[in-house]
């Protein structure tokens, strides 16, 4: 049978009881939250024809928190008992102390709703999820007789969360997510390469259960396997380089993505810092935060301290137009609250955090760009990559590349790393697609040890003078 909705102060607590222990723990304090979850999660792996991992998990408990200037106390626990509200309360005063900050106003409340509350788990029978599972495999492999092995899993969850502030304001939303990855690895001559493919967003499973989307997932996954089959080694120097549209947006999202957070820039640790109202990035470049796309991976009704979710401008043809804020860091620099406060559970205090960050579209046709590439790198697929948000340098590896000399794209390469910094690379974007696009619902952003999901996205880009790492031609 399916779980009932989660009801807190139906179940474990009274509402007056731990509205009263929460103004306790904030009193003299700037803000503060109780912020209550509940999350359960199904997990299936099916690995080289056998089922490797199958999971359930579920979790549930409290967090409270009371913040005064730049110094926040937070406690949590897994139990949601008045015994172990009052507990947390006493931690939290130990941090605030007995300071006489001023109660910040509390966000203002929104009805609007950007995706379903059904819970995903239910949308089909473990059996049903197994079988299908096998179906991929089997079809996977008949495709092609290179295909040695095949990996494909589904995963499905649902968050409920509550927040309840100290003026008795009482918010509550449900959050579903689903994903459907598929993996393939080919052989040849002795050579082996993998190709990935898959997505998700908040929404069911149903839709991508259907076979015109799943066996979609799967010749997708099986095309990129086949193209680093005929790779060659990828050259090196600096060179220009084409972005292809979507999910290469996870470079925008690192690279600067990370340094237009409300924290850093308050502690002037990024590379934007103080940059509001200066040329950050090329004429033509806008970027954005939007919490506020339906169905997303990285949407949010409203963030983890009760803010709605907004579609921010970060820059705006070329200029910082401003950052990502929580409450408290919003605050300390005067300037409002984005909704951009998320946290990965009730054990974690919120931070500025993106949500899907995108570079929106230009007016040039795709195949032009590449056409005016005389010499470099046509990057469609990236794998992981490191960014330093002090200096906006980073390195990210390509999944899937090409090479092409005077306009013309040419044989895929292989180990081709994109070494820059930020800030540069965003000052040297030639050529901006008319293509913009987001990405297929893959992204999981780590901050500080916290991850939550986001998404990227961007049309197709030259970049000018980007250091290509590969092998020497």
């Amino acid at each position: 049978m399916p779980e009932r909705p989660f009801s807190p102060f139906n179940d474990c607590l009274d509402l007056e009881k731990a509205l009263n222990t929460l103004r306790h723990a904030a009193a003299g304090a700037d803000d503060g939250e109780l912020f209550l979850e509940r999350r359960r999660s199904e997990d299936v792996l099916y690995d080289d024809g056998r089922i490797r991992n199958a999971s359930y998990d579920a979790l549930e408990g409290i967090g409270l928190r009371a913040v005064r200037g730049e110094t926040a106390g937070y406690a949590h626990s897994s139990e949601i008992s008045h015994g172990a509200l009052e507990r947390a309360s006493a931690t939290v005063r130990l941090a605030v102390g007995d300071g006489g900050g001023v109660m910040a106003p509390g966000p203002q409340p929104t009805n609007r709703r950007l995706y379903s509350d059904a819970d995903p788990i239910e949308e089909a029978a473990f059996p049903v999820k197994i079988e299908l599972l096998r179906e991929i495999d089997a079809f996977a492999r008949a495709l092609d007789p290179r295909v040695v092995q095949v990996s494909a899993s589904i995963s499905a969850s649902l968050q409920e969360v509550f927040i309840l502030r100290p003026d008795g304001q009482l918010l509550n939303d449900t959050r579903p997510m689903s994903q459907l990855h598929v993996s393939v690895i080919v052989e040849k001559d002795g050579r082996r390469e993998s190709g990935r493919a898959g997505g998700g967003g908040r929404a069911g499973l149903a839709a991508m259960m259907q076979p015109d989307h799943w066996q979609g997932e799967v010749r997708e996954a099986l095309r990129i396997a086949l193209v680093n089959l005929d790779a060659t080694p990828a050259p090196a120097g600096v060179m220009d380089v084409v972005l292809g549209a979507g999910w290469p947006g996870i470079l925008l999202h690192e690279a600067v993505g990370h340094g237009l957070e409300g924290d850093f820039n308050r502690k002037g640790s990024s590379a934007f810092s103080g940059l509001v109202g200066e040329r950050v990035a090329s004429k033509g470049v806008t970027v954005l935060d939007d919490g506020t796309i339906p169905d997303r991976r990285g949407s949010i009704t409203f963030d983890d301290e009760g803010t709605p979710s907004a579609k921010n401008v970060l820059i705006e043809d070329g200029i910082l137009v401003g950052y990502m804020q929580d409450r408290q860091n919003a605050r300390l620099m005067d300037v409002a609250p984005t909704g951009n406060g998320r946290r990965e559970s009730y054990a974690h205090a919120p931070m500025p955090r993106m949500t899907n960050t995108y570079m929106l579209g230009g007016d040039t046709a795709p195949g032009d760009i590449v056409a005016d590439l005389k010499d470099g790198i046509y990057a469609v697929g990236f794998g992981g990559g490191q960014v330093d948000i002090t200096n906006g340098k980073f390195v990210f590896s390509c999944t899937e590349a090409y090479r092409v000399e005077n306009g013309k794209v040419g044989a895929p390469v292989k180990g081709a790393t994109l070494i820059g910094d930020g800030a540069t690379a965003m000052q040297q974007i030639r050529a901006i697609g008319n293509d913009m696009a987001l990405d297929p619902g893959i992204g999981n952003c780590g901050k500080a040890g916290q991850w939550v999901p986001v998404g990227v996205g961007q049309p197709t880009l030259m970049i000018g003078g980007l250091t290509v790492g590969g092998s020497a031609t």
